[in-house]
């Protein structure tokens, strides 16, 4: 059993048409999954506006539970910081655990819906 010592808000995103045709994009929230965060990579450069980011890839580890979100349409939050998912892997299919590969980008997401 994988108990985590981190929890992750699950969100799925909702694309809409404005009044004068933008689309609007919302983070809804879905569930929630607790499980470890690891990192992969990272690192730091900067932008052309001569901004330093941080960019790193990581690795959250979950109990298996059924989720129902994409990697398309869906991210994770956690500690207020967006992390996009790049893969959802039910390592082997055999519903036991979860590794969820992401990608966070620092400053690149706005989470006022968390």
């Amino acid at each position: 059993m994988i108990d985590g010592n981190t929890i992750a808000q699950i969100q799925r995103k909702k694309v809409t048409t404005g009044i004068i045709g933008e689309q609007i994009t919302e983070w809804q929230n879905v569930d929630t999954i607790s499980g470890y965060l690891d990192l992969a990579t990272g690192d730091s450069k900067y932008t052309a506006q001569n901004v330093k980011t941080q960019e790193s890839t990581h690795i959250f580890i979950a109990e298996y539970k059924h989720i129902d979100i994409t990697a398309q349409d869906g991210r994770l939050v956690i500690n207020n910081q967006p992390y996009d998912i790049m893969y959802i892997d039910d390592v082997m299919g055999l519903h036991q655990h979860y590794e969820i590969y992401l990608k966070y980008v620092d400053g690149d997401k706005n989470v006022s819906d968390v």
